[in-house]
């Protein structure tokens, strides 16, 4: 294969060659590799992070740590956190004014409720393997249930998303004038002393028995909640593992997300392709994998990922997840468009003809050409 250098050489000719408008002609052969500047190619960003490497957000409840473009700069449009909830804690009544919220339990029982423009409310209880989706600035609050702690993946359709910037009731109170307050909820301005001195975040309570804690359907033909493990739509088997997973077309709500589990075996891949309509976001539960990402350009990228880390792979640039470990890999994902769209090369590759496939790969022998096509 030739060098930059060469590739240099021999693919650029001088100004004005080759004519103009109508009247251009062929040229000599040049290269048979192009050559890319690095002026007009940028480096290969890095596209993985250890968000349970990060520090934590700690109240008196439980802990988040999250992972969003100020700490993981290629992850523009995705941002992702993972939420631990001790035993009656709740995340307190908040909403997210730049992203809707994507979640994937991942252990323990918890409740939802949720607050609509409407006025309509959703009280929701999720085990572990359900996923929940609140759209942008909606209220909503998640609170534990049962004896044992309960935590997830939340992902936002939305890079610049923080923990930092939610809007929670208690922070909103705290620094409300006391007359305002008093006006609102018809109470004496004495009674708002007691409330919190700032943002609870992560509330620590009393356990609430299983038992006590009751749904109230979404008065709606979508719900807020569904059942990723156990709902067969979700199914989507491929070779070398199983993959569940949730767009809007079976989950209506879910208008700007799509999201899943992918589990892979020792040894195989989620084979190369690309997503057409949105950056790809992993979140590493079990596992040892390895993302190859290719950025066009002569740009490529290979790195391993074990649990707590997460990858980004921007929209349209290919990749493949191979498991190196010797158990499953578990990988939680989610897209930031309510239509999964992707394109395997493999596929791409048996549906083009003999001829062009010769011309691509030019020096491969027929009989290679004859096995990428027949797969």
């Amino acid at each position: 294969m030739a060098t930059g250098a060469q590739a240099l050489e021999h693919d650029h000719g001088n100004p004005g060659d080759g004519g103009f408008g109508r009247q251009s002609v062929s040229l000599p052969p040049g290269a048979k590799v192009a050559y890319h500047d690095p002026q007009d190619v940028g480096a290969m960003p890095d596209f993985r992070f250890s968000l349970d490497g990060n520090r934590p957000k700690v109240t008196s409840g439980g802990w988040a740590k999250e992972a969003t473009v100020h700490q993981f700069p290629i992850s523009k449009g995705i941002a992702g956190v993972h939420m631990f909830l001790e035993p009656g804690a709740s995340r307190e009544l908040h909403w997210h004014a730049i992203a809707a919220e994507w979640a994937y339990v991942i252990d323990g029982r918890c409740q939802t409720v949720v607050l609509d423009p409407s006025g309509a409310s959703e009280i929701n209880n999720y085990e572990p393997g359900d996923l929940w989706y609140f759209p942008k600035g909606h209220g909503h609050s998640i609170q534990t249930i049962g004896d044992k702690p309960c935590h997830f993946i939340l992902s936002f359709d939305n890079g610049a998303f923080s923990e930092h910037g939610t809007f929670s009731i208690t922070d909103w109170i705290d620094v409300t004038p006391k007359d305002m307050l008093a006006l609102d909820f018809g109470l004496p301005k004495e009674a708002f002393d007691a409330f919190p001195k700032g943002e609870a975040y992560i509330q620590a309570g009393p356990v609430v028995p299983i038992s006590d804690a009751l749904d109230a359907p979404w008065p709606k033909e979508s719900t807020h909640k569904f059942r990723l493990l156990k709902d067969p739509r979700a199914v989507r088997e491929f070779d070398g593992g199983t993959f569940r997973l949730a767009t809007v077309d079976e989950w209506p709500i879910q208008k700007t997300m799509s999201g899943g589990v992918m589990t892979i075996r020792p040894g195989q891949m989620r084979k190369l392709h690309w997503n057409v309509n949105a950056n790809e976001w992993h979140y590493y539960l079990k596992g040892r994998g390895q993302v190859a990402l290719f950025g066009s350009g002569g740009r490529g990228k290979v790195a391993e990922f074990k649990p707590g880390d997460v990858a980004y792979i921007p929209m349209g640039f290919g990749h493949a997840i191979k498991n190196i470990g010797d158990e499953d890999l578990e990988i939680v994902q989610t897209w930031d468009n309510g239509k999964f769209e992707e394109i395997d090369l493999d596929t791409w590759i048996k549906s083009s003809p003999r001829y062009l496939l010769s011309n691509n790969f030019s020096g491969v022998p027929g009989e290679t050409v004859t096995k990428l096509k027949q797969g």
